[in-house]
């Protein structure tokens, strides 16, 4: 596949402009953007989440020690 020229961009943008008209396209871009700033934000929301309580390796307990009873 090769590189998009000018030709194709406008061919693109002339079919969106067709499916969603001139007044909806502003709305379909602010919309967009606000996904992805939620995305976004969502992200790092579970990054703050993963440094503030570390897990344990698997396999090690937090606690006293397991007694096996046979």
């Amino acid at each position: 596949m090769g590189e998009f020229s000018i030709t194709h961009w406008l061919i693109l943008a002339l079919v969106v402009l067709l499916l969603f008209g001139a007044k909806r396209i502003p709305e379909v871009g602010s919309s967009l953007g606000k996904g992805i700033r939620e995305f976004k934000r969502s992200l790092s929301d579970i990054d703050r989440a993963g440094d503030e309580a570390p897990r344990p390796p698997p396999g090690e307990s937090g606690g006293a020690p397991k007694r096996l009873v046979e």
